[in-house]
């Protein structure tokens, strides 16, 4: 667009000549400037008489560059609001997850101490009760002993037959919160927690109020399950998922691997497996995994 405009006049016995000069001045960067000059000369038969210089000064600016320059402005706008939502929504969603593990670690300490404490006090009372009498009960406590390490062994294998058959299958509707975004600090597939705590404190019971090597070997069993769940919840809420801080145990390095190997049955490149949690390296080793293993440990580093 253009202001500005030179005259220009005909008759029957004049006639005149016109020269336009455009000069740019750089007053703005959005609208050009230009100083034009009209140069205009009568002519009357051959003699050049009347000369004059008209001056104008023009803002020229095209359509297009306007145009350009409100989609330009549109753009900056837009992406300054998309960030300004974008950072509130990751500071609501920061906020939240420190809720989360906040929570879910004060119910781990708590369970922790209780389920610790709880363990401790009935083995010591349950081998003072043992040799009581100045007898020392030696198959008994042998058992106890040994039945508690094979417990906590079993318990893997437990888990992962559980894991395949039945959470995966029948109870996928439970276990299905465990494969999904949590939107809280507990999610449904917390109940097995429970149920194979239900177990270990009848086992504890029993062998806790009654002598002999039966309720030895029950004692043991029930000490087992304990162990293997206190393990479970560290390994696989703490260090896994993330759900809370573990501190030194993210450190060793075939616990890495067990965590590795889990975020594997998450992701499904096997077709689920491993679906056991300690002994998941040796599944993945089976179906031929270790490559992608080493790989998803690098990516966790």
């Amino acid at each position: 667009m253009a202001t500005g405009a030179s005259v220009t006049s005909y008759s029957i016995t004049h006639r005149s000549k016109q020269k336009i000069y455009q000069i740019p001045i750089p007053f703005s960067k959005s609208i050009p400037y230009w100083l034009r000059i009209t140069s205009t000369t009568q002519l009357h038969g051959k003699s050049r008489k009347n000369n004059s210089f008209r001056v104008c000064l023009v803002m020229e600016k095209k359509a297009e560059d306007v145009i350009q320059v409100g989609k330009e402005n549109a753009v900056k706008s837009a992406e300054s609001i998309q960030n300004q939502v974008a950072a509130s929504c990751l500071s609501e969603r920061l906020a939240r997850k420190r809720f989360e593990r906040y929570t879910y670690l004060v119910a781990a300490i708590m369970s922790s101490l209780g389920v610790t404490s709880m363990a401790a006090m009935s083995v010591y009372y349950r081998f003072s009760l043992q040799i009581e009498g100045g007898e020392f009960p030696l198959f008994e406590m042998l058992g106890t002993f040994a039945l508690s390490v094979g417990a906590a062994v079993g318990m893997e294998y437990w888990a992962r037959w559980a894991h395949r058959a039945l959470w995966h299958a029948s109870l996928w509707n439970m276990h299905k919160s465990h494969h999904r975004p949590r939107t809280g600090p507990f999610e449904l597939n917390d109940v097995f927690a429970i149920i194979n705590a239900a177990p270990a404190i009848a086992l504890l019971s029993y062998g806790f109020s009654n002598k002999g090597l039966i309720p030895g070997l029950c004692f043991g069993a029930g000490l087992g399950i304990t162990v293997f769940g206190m393990a479970y919840m560290f390994v696989h809420d703490g260090l896994v998922h993330r759900r809370f801080p573990v501190g030194p145990i993210a450190n060793v390095p075939y616990l890495r691997k067990v965590a590795a190997a889990h975020s594997l049955h998450h992701s499904d490149r096997f077709g689920g497996v491993p679906y056991g949690l300690f002994l998941g390296p040796k599944e993945l080793e089976e179906v031929g995994g270790m490559e992608e293993l080493e790989k998803e440990i690098q990516r966790r580093l």
